[in-house]
């Protein structure tokens, strides 16, 4: 049990590594070289792995936040008709709910963990 606690740290930043290169692949079946740009997004997750910072993990933490519950209030505006949303990005919204769910809990992870750290 205190090995698992000792990598669970790591969790959010493999997440999130393992999306950047799905969505890598995805784009590089239909656009080539131009979804090289995509790997430099992964940049900061491989620095948080190799040598961890605790303004560069926070940073990340609630930038991921801000993005999620963006979404997640898309969500909500959509469930109770605020707005009017095509079906192609019904269906888009559909697929993405797990996807959005994750990101914010990964994301509130980071940030317990820089908030663990620092006290």
């Amino acid at each position: 049990m205190n090995s698992i606690s000792k990598y669970s740290k790591f969790t959010p930043y493999l997440y999130f590594l393992a999306v950047i290169a799905y969505v890598f692949t995805n784009v590089n079946k239909n656009d080539g070289l131009a979804a090289y740009p995509i790997l430099l997004c992964g940049i900061p997750f491989l620095w948080q792995l190799f040598k961890p910072n605790k303004q560069l993990n926070f940073t990340l933490g609630i930038t991921f936040v801000c993005l999620s519950s963006y979404l997640i209030m898309v969500y909500i505006s959509d469930l109770l008709h605020i707005i009017q949303l095509s079906e192609q990005t019904k269906q888009i919204l559909t697929f993405g709910g797990v996807f959005v769910i994750a990101n914010f809990i990964m994301a509130l992870w980071m940030i317990r963990n820089s908030m663990k750290r620092r006290f």
